[in-house]
């Protein structure tokens, strides 16, 4: 491995390579597109490419390819080479502005919500300037947009510069009253990535893990995570050569990864990166997860990214830690005046009014069928959303809402100007770890986002909330007299702190107590995608992407047919897979073992010892009772499964889905895991959860 330093971002288009390979006068040009939005004029656009071609040529690129993010959630390239042939049989190399800024693709095969048909297929890449363009296995990777041909958004990226833009546009709307003006405002992300590694040959031998990403079978190890050993353990060797690799070659693609631990559950590690702007830190994290997968094989290993990949121990989230700042200043940092901390004030209250009046968008935008088995089980923060301040901040909004804090106040003074007020200072927050949205020094983490998502969704639904609430403070307050801008100021946090209190809450969110709590409050409680995921489309979520120009109604409209549509696809496969493998897997191993047992009875009785085997007869009529049952629950599977085929509306199929073949999937798994439990070891069929969790 190179000196850190040297290696770091070797494999990007940096602003550091741009200075060296553009001339002066490209890079000037190029650098108000980024920072400022300028249009680019084809001739800065030819320098750039023909200096891209050369810089990756040099890095050992042979292809470039547009890397977009289309509604999936995944990325996707088409790989197209540098080389032309001339007529003579020689060849050279060329790569032009034209081919730079926009490509073109089948916008019809890509999931699309009814936006797009078969016939009407043509769809465009764009460059997205603002996200540097980077080498991947000899592949020259140019960050881009996807629209369709008619113009309508078709991917995740196009959604979330929107967002950013209107937050960037009120944010400034608001310092300005604070006689702040800032060339941006960007909001920062750092995303803890959570993951199982698993050995290769046990993922091979069952076929749920390659099918669905989870065990859709399996009773309970001997050991789980009860002895709270494998947090912040010693990382096996194993484990410790692939992080090794996987840091190398993020920290090669300019990926700031930082941490890197073992988590709670046995197989469980986590990686997190330095935070950057959130359009870049949303490319880092899906070139994360695909490396994760990618590397984990040249160690023997399989890196499983599924929010709940193995039942009764903790699964795996990505917690989304964001904050708002511009080049001199994070806007959620406790300030060291009276006047820094009434803008933080106001900022915070932003924050909750959004998350209040938008919660139900918020957790439709973290709905998937994985997080469903995640959310409220094992350390995953609850289905219902609610912010936790900590007990300082929580006394200090407290005293807002309650009319006790003051601007005028001169002496002894540090955060409002009032005497009444202690300091706010950083790190001075317990951490709640049920709570899915909560305060942490100085940003916010989302701890509800599942491991498998592209965080572009929740980060759009968040920036677009924020913003509104922030252009509705700078509609109301501005043109107040400078003299009474504060005391207007902290009234209207006051009011509007009172108006969303009920979002805030600092107690166990697992309880069932603060589920009934939840409800006296008005709070949303979506158990499952099938519910959350209407909310997306709800008259208010809708009118909020259109008034800040984020998503059309059809942009809207299609993400939650998309969303919807991949939800009842995935249950899909999943019943599907747990029927196939419960009748030919499973059963006729547990039916070969009961009749060795009876036939075991049988010539150990026919010896007249018959009085001795009580317990084998006990086994037997457990393993026939476990048959029956198993058999009872396929049938009860197979046609509640069937039934929902045949359904044609897709939320209709989803609330059949989630509220009753999800119940029969369980049965049916809890039937066949009972018998896990009696059935000799090399009868099993499969590697169980001892096997899979335990390696050396």
């Amino acid at each position: 491995m190179a000196d850190l330093t040297e290696r770091f971002g070797t494999m990007v288009f940096s602003e550091d390579e741009m200075k060296r390979w553009l001339p002066k006068d490209v890079y000037k040009k190029l650098a108000k597109t980024i920072e400022e939005g300028e249009p680019l004029d084809l001739d800065v656009a030819n320098a750039v490419a023909h200096a891209m071609k050369e810089w990756a040529m040099l890095h050992g690129a042979t292809h470039y390819a547009h890397w977009f993010q289309p509604l999936s959630g995944i990325t996707s390239e088409k790989h197209d080479s540098f080389l032309e042939p001339n007529q003579d049989g020689t060849a050279f190399t060329k790569f032009s502005g034209k081919a730079l800024i926009k490509g073109e693709s089948d916008a019809s095969s890509f999931p699309n919500g009814g936006l797009r048909a078969t016939f009407e297929a043509r769809g465009y890449t764009v460059w997205d300037a603002t996200s540097p363009a980077f080498i991947k296995d000899d592949v020259l990777c140019i960050p881009t947009a996807f629209c369709s041909y008619t113009g309508e958004a078709l991917d995740k990226k196009t959604p979330l510069l929107r967002s950013m833009t209107a937050l960037d546009v009120q944010a400034k709307r608001v310092l300005a009253l604070f006689g702040k003006h800032p060339k941006k405002v960007v909001p920062n992300v750092g995303d803890e990535q959570e993951y199982f590694l698993i050995k290769k040959d046990a993922y091979r031998k069952r076929r749920d893990l390659v099918i669905t990403g989870r065990t859709l079978f399996g009773a309970a190890p001997a050991k789980g995570q009860e002895l709270e050993e494998h947090y912040f353990g010693a990382i096996r060797p194993t484990v410790s050569a692939y992080m090794k690799d996987l840091d190398d070659e993020l920290w090669a693609l300019g990926i700031p990864s930082k941490t890197k631990h073992n988590e709670v559950a046995p197989c469980q590690h986590e990686l997190a990166p330095v935070y950057s702007e959130l359009n870049e830190a949303v490319d880092n994290n899906l070139l994360i997860m695909e490396k994760m997968k990618l590397i984990a094989s040249r160690h023997d290993l399989v890196c499983l990214l599924h929010e709940k990949p193995f039942e009764g121990i903790n699964g795996s989230g990505k917690h989304n830690n964001w904050s708002l700042g511009t080049a001199d200043e994070n806007l959620l940092d406790p300030g060291d005046t009276p006047e820094e901390n009434l803008q933080f004030i106001v900022f915070l209250t932003a924050v909750i009014e959004a998350v209040d009046k938008y919660q139900d968008l918020l957790r439709a935008s973290v709905a998937s069928c994985g997080n469903d088995h995640r959310l409220g089980a094992d350390e995953a923060p609850p289905a219902i959303m609610s912010i936790f301040l900590g007990d300082q901040l929580t006394e200090v909004v407290e005293m807002i809402m309650d009319g006790e804090a003051s601007v005028h106040a001169t002496t002894d003074t540090l955060d409002l100007g009032a005497v009444v007020l202690p300091n706010l200072e950083q790190d001075n927050t317990d951490r709640n770890r049920t709570s899915p949205f909560a305060f942490t020094n100085n940003k916010f983490e989302f701890r509800a986002v599942g491991s498998e998502a592209n965080v572009s969704d929740a980060n759009m639904v968040l920036d677009t909330a924020v913003a509104q609430a922030l252009r509705d403070f700078a509609d109301a307050l501005e043109g107040t007299p400078a003299g009474d801008f504060q005391e207007k100021a902290l009234e209207y946090c006051a009011e509007h702190l009172r108006a969303h209190r009920r979002i805030l809450f600092s107690g166990d969110g697992y309880s069932e107590a603060w589920h009934k709590e939840a409800e006296e409050r008005g709070l949303f409680n979506l158990p499952t995608t099938a519910e959350a995921l209407p909310q997306f489309v709800a008259p208010k979520n809708l009118a909020l992407f259109a008034e800040m120009g984020v998503l059309t109604e059809a942009e809207a409209v299609c993400r939650y047919e998309v969303k919807l549509e991949k939800y009842n696809k995935l249950m899909n496969i999943e019943a599907t897979t747990m029927v196939r493998e419960a009748r030919r897997t499973y059963r006729p191993v547990i039916t070969a073992y009961a009749t060795k047992v009876a036939k075991g009875l049988e010539t150990i009785r026919a010896a007249g010892a018959e009085a001795v085997m009580q317990c084998e007869q006990d086994t037997l009529n457990e393993l026939c009772c476990g048959i029956t049952q198993i058999n009872y629950c396929i049938k009860v599977l197979d046609e509640l499964h069937k039934n929902a085929e045949a359904i044609v509306d897709g939320q209709a199929q989803a609330e059949v889905y989630a509220h009753k073949v999800a119940p029969a999937m369980a049965e049916l798994r809890a039937a066949v895991d009972a018998m896990e439990e009696i059935v000799a070891a090399d009868y099993w069929p499969v590697p169980t959860y001892d096997d899979i969790l335990f390696y050396v």
